[in-house]
C-alpha cells in the first residue's frame, strides 16, 4: 500500500481544505516544488496533485507549478485532479510529465467520457469519487447528486480504469480518521484498485487500511496529517513496506 502525500495547489501556493471549502484553507508552503522534493527525501513514490482553482474553473490555472514538480522528479508518478473536463486537459497534463489524470465531476455527469478517455489515453486514467453518506458529489463537493458511489464504481469496471480515488467529504481536512468501512465498500464494489483519500490522521488509519488492504487498497492519500505532523510520511511507508 502507497502512502500518497498531496499537494493542493491554490493560487501557486500549496494549501489544504477543510471539507474542501475554498474560504476555509490554510497555506503550508510558498513553494509547492520545494514541498514535492521534501515528501520524494523522505521516501514517497508518488505523488497526489490538485489544482483547486481549476477544480472551480474547469481547466487548468495552475499548470506551471504542476510541471515544475513534474520535471524535478522525473521518475516519480504523480497524478492529477481538478478540473479535467476534456482530453486536451488531459493531453496537456501528460505532456507535462504527469503519469495519472483524475476524472472526477465529468466522470459522473457524464460516465461515457471516462470510457473514451480509457481509449484514448490507456493505463492514465483514475476516476475521482467523492462521497458524502455514500452519496456522489461533484463540482468542488458544491453539490451532491443521488448517485451511489458504489454503484458508479461499477460503472467504469471494464473501461480499463487504472484505480478509484474514494473520498469521504464528511472526513476531508477535519482530522477525524479514515472511513474503513465506506472504503472497503468501495474497493469491494468492482475490481479497480482504490486509493483512499480523506480523514487520514495518523498511524492508527494507516495500521486500518493495511489490514484490510487486501480487499482492493492499493493506497492512501494524506495531506493535513503529514503537514500539520500527526503521521510521519516515512514511517507510515515502512509500516506499510513490512
Amino acid at each position: 500500500m502507497l502512502i500518497i502525500p498531496a499537494i493542493d495547489l491554490k493560487d501557486g501556493a500549496c494549501v489544504r481544505l477543510r471539507q474542501g471549502l475554498m474560504e476555509d484553507s490554510t497555506v503550508f508552503s510558498d513553494d509547492p516544488a520545494a514541498m514535492a522534493t521534501q515528501w520524494v527525501e523522505q521516501g514517497c513514490r508518488r505523488l497526489h496533485l490538485v489544482d483547486l482553482n481549476g477544480a472551480f474553473e474547469g481547466k487548468p490555472i495552475n499548470g506551471d507549478v504542476v510541471t515544475a514538480i513534474a520535471k524535478a522528479h522525473p521518475e516519480l508518478p504523480i497524478q492529477i485532479g481538478g478540473g479535467i473536463r476534456s482530453a486536451e486537459t488531459i493531453e496537456y497534463y501528460l505532456n507535462a510529465g504527469v503519469n495519472y489524470v483524475i476524472i472526477g465531476t465529468k466522470a459522473v455527469k457524464e460516465p461515457e467520457f471516462v470510457s473514451e478517455m480509457c481509449k484514448q489515453f490507456a493505463g492514465h486514467i483514475i476516476v475521482g469519487l467523492d462521497a458524502k453518506d455514500g452519496l456522489v458529489a461533484t463540482d468542488g463537493w458544491a453539490e451532491v447528486s443521488e448517485v451511489k458511489a458504489t454503484e458508479l464504481a461499477k460503472r467504469f469496471e471494464q473501461d480499463g480504469v487504472s484505480s478509484i480515488v474514494y473520498t469521504d467529504i464528511a472526513r476531508d481536512g477535519m482530522m477525524q480518521g479514515v472511513n474503513v468501512e465506506a472504503t472497503v465498500a468501495m474497493a469491494q464494489a468492482s475490481s479497480i484498485p482504490v486509493i483512499a483519500s480523506g480523514g487520514v490522521t495518523n498511524m492508527d488509519d494507516i495500521r486500518a487500511l493495511k489490514e484490510v488492504a487486501d480487499k482492493g487498497i492499493c493506497g492512501a492519500i494524506t495531506g493535513r496529517a503529514i503537514y500539520e505532523g500527526t503521521l510521519d510520511m516515512a514511517e507510515a511507508q515502512n509500516y506499510c513496506d513490512q
